[in-house]
């Protein structure tokens, strides 16, 4: 079987962590290909002028160039809100031959109890939890069949969030280099953010 990881998130916008992640894991547990998908925003949530057409374009300006990864639309054609249990059963019909792994931070398998739908989820795929320097784990004190699911990997610490981007050029400050220069190129072109060229 196919081994595909998924990468969900807002990549509002894409930045340098996340491809290193998406990476990480990908070295670490022989993933075949990854698969980026911007998650759906309700519009009030919308960073003005930040489409999710435009999140998926940078997705794709991002990873250009690398074979094994490619982008996901599902969530930003279905809309609404998305859990991941639902995304994962229309992936798995679309796609039953493929051997699933989604990718979150550490910290985030903490919180994969109150999930919707985990037991369900944790019978469709893998979860692979990146672990950075410092990030707080606790495996042992999650349910049985959510630490059988579960498999870690390692990255570098990258002290980088699509947050603090959009704060530095809120304040008219350089975000070369927590970008691709892809992503730059484009949010420049398009005037994402406020961003001065």
């Amino acid at each position: 079987m196919k081994k595909v990881g998924i990468m969900g998130g807002a990549f509002d916008p894409i930045h340098l962590g996340h491809l290193l992640a998406a990476e990480s894991a990908r070295e670490q547990h022989h993933l075949e290909e990854v698969w980026f998908m911007p998650s759906h925003i309700p519009p009030h949530k919308h960073r003005a002028g930040v489409s999710g057409k435009q999140r998926l374009e940078m997705v794709e300006a991002a990873i250009q160039g690398h074979p094994a990864f490619k982008p996901l639309d599902i969530e930003l054609k279905r809309g609404g809100v998305s859990y991941t249990v639902d995304t994962i059963r229309e992936i798995r019909g679309q796609h039953p031959d493929l051997d699933l792994y989604f990718i979150i931070g550490a910290d985030m398998v903490n919180y994969l109890p109150k999930w919707e739908g985990i037991e369900d989820l944790a019978g469709m795929l893998t979860f692979i939890g990146l672990q950075r320097p410092g990030s707080f784990l606790e495996l042992d004190a999650l349910p049985p069949f959510i630490q059988e699911a579960v498999r870690l990997a390692e990255m570098p610490l990258v002290d980088i969030s699509s947050s603090l981007i959009r704060s530095r050029l809120a304040q008219g400050r350089s975000v070369r280099y927590m970008v691709p220069d892809s992503v730059h190129d484009y949010m420049t072109r398009s005037g994402l953010y406020g961003i001065q060229s």
